[in-house]
């Protein structure tokens, strides 16, 4: 058995948030405040900077309702980032740093919770604090709508906001034909180079009411092909509705948003373009070629933060996520990320929580199988739904005021 070691635990939030993303956080929270080996539980506001910048909150210090209530809160309750940290081998000017806050507080644990560059950070904290001998134990938590962290079979977030786009699908869908002139809808979903939001919009479809084309990034997109599609559809139908990935690209690469914006031009820190406009643009396209009304939707951050239409498996899972990553490390893991193993007993979907190494998930993207997709790459198949449906299952219980949502008022007390 490894050796018991104490002290205390940083947890932060990394990337863009989710609808259960504080679900994760409450996980690690309870379990490491119940823990006879974690001597003290801190916050750090909008992550990795929180550490950097010695911002860190006393978790301790929080009420017990109120950390409860992250259960159902949306958003980064600590506050997020997207802050790239160098390699340490090149430069270890922001890991002295984090040394020297984890020494001042005795921090002996590191939890951090986001997507694939959340991942790489805490893959290069760990390595470092390897390198340097100093006793550390970093563990990843899971966190992405876009479900593209590669090595678990899905992510938290995923669920919550699939649900969220096909329910909002079937809504739109219902409302963009009762007129008896047709017209024409445009849906920009989430999802640079994997396509599991826009699949997701599909869900609804058995069920009565979605859209009639869906195209994920997967698949090199033809423009011309799918104005031509849409005509063709729009003779026959009157009312069309199309699902599309923000990071639907040609076959040399290049986005469609980029067709008609400067936004993809502006990058983050992790070198990702700035996605965005292409409802309206594939919209006011369609509108030359047809005549027809035409409507372009984006989403937007509607997607991650919808908790109104969480799903309970989601929130559920998505607190193991977090408990096991305390529980793991506690018993000696290292170097780790929590990840998601689907089982099936007695014919019903089981979740189940495994270890990866950070090295093999840091920066390596899961994206939809080909299979997956039609073969004219204008809609999913039925694998994809026996995959999506078990995951946006169950309305998880929620505290209301006023019939409003009751979400976490946490005091946020510095740490001395």
């Amino acid at each position: 058995m490894e050796k018991q070691l104490k002290g205390a635990c940083i947890f932060g939030q990394s990337g863009g948030p989710t609808a259960v993303i504080n679900a994760s956080a409450y996980g690690v929270f309870r379990t490491a405040l119940d823990s006879e080996q974690i001597t003290r539980v801190l916050g750090a506001e909008h992550g990795i900077r929180g550490v950097l910048d010695d911002r860190l909150f006393d978790m301790g210090q929080e009420d017990d309702y109120e950390l409860s209530l992250l259960m159902n809160t949306p958003a980064s309750a600590l506050g997020s980032v997207r802050y790239k940290i160098a390699d340490p081998d090149e430069d270890d000017t922001d890991y002295k740093r984090i040394l020297e806050i984890f020494k001042k507080y005795d921090v002996r644990y590191f939890f951090y919770n986001g997507g694939n560059d959340s991942m790489d950070t805490c893959e290069k904290i760990s390595r470092y604090m390897e390198k340097v001998g100093y006793e550390c134990r970093v563990m990843g938590v899971p966190k992405t709508i876009d479900n593209d962290l590669a090595g678990t079979d899905h992510c938290p977030g995923f669920g919550s906001a699939a649900k969220y786009i096909a329910t909002s699908c079937m809504e739109i869908a219902r409302d963009a034909c009762v007129y008896d002139k047709g017209q024409v809808t445009v849906i920009e979903i989430m999802g640079r180079h994997a396509g599991w939001l826009a699949g997701s919009a599909a869900l609804g479809v058995p069920f009565g009411s979605g859209p009639d084309l869906v195209y994920l990034p997967e698949v090199d997109f033809d423009l011309e092909q799918f104005y031509e599609k849409v005509e063709q559809l729009y003779k026959e139908k009157g009312s069309v509705m199309i699902a599309v990935s923000e990071g639907i690209h040609d076959a040399e690469g290049r986005f469609i948003s980029e067709y008609g914006s400067d936004l993809a031009k502006e990058k983050d820190a992790f070198g990702h373009a700035q996605l965005g406009g292409l409802a309206t643009q594939l919209a006011n396209g369609i509108k030359q070629r047809t005549g027809a009304k035409v409507r372009g939707i984006e989403l937007s951050l509607l997607q991650r933060c919808g908790a109104h239409l969480a799903s309970e498996t989601d929130v559920k899972e998505a607190y193991m996520a977090g408990e096991a990553a305390v529980k793991a490390a506690i018993a000696g893991e290292t170097g780790k990320m929590v990840a998601f193993e689907r089982k099936e007993v007695g014919g019903e979907y089981v979740c189940e929580t495994k270890l990866l190494p950070l090295n093999a998930v840091a920066n390596y993207e899961k994206k939809v199988p080909l299979e997956w997709i039609t073969p004219d790459g204008c809609f999913v198949t039925e694998e994809f739904f026996r995959y999506a449906l078990p995951l946006i299952q169950g309305e998880p219980e929620r505290v209301t005021e006023q019939s409003l949502p009751r979400y976490a008022r946490l005091k946020k007390v510095l740490a001395k």
